[in-house]
């Protein structure tokens, strides 16, 4: 891990592309600004971590293959 010390309005750039600033810092808590082309995703770590987390729960449930058949056909008729 890289660990910099950066002020109020200093950046950090990463691969020419993507500008990290730092906004605004209130006791332990910094705001950046993030600027990166549209099709780097920028995701929270703490959401990233909670969706792997709810995938993997879903995945791991049994699946009623019966009850999911007579809710396709519920849709389906509701098209």
């Amino acid at each position: 891990m890289l660990v910099l010390s950066r002020k109020k309005g200093q950046s950090v750039i990463i691969h020419d592309e993507i500008e990290i600033t730092i906004l605004e810092t209130e006791g332990d808590t910094v705001k950046l600004g993030i600027t990166a082309p549209r099709q780097v995703p920028i995701l929270r770590k703490e959401l990233l971590v909670s969706v792997k987390e709810m995938n993997r729960d879903a995945a791991s449930q049994p699946v009623n293959l019966l009850h999911l058949s007579d809710e396709l056909k519920k849709f389906k008729k509701n098209l």
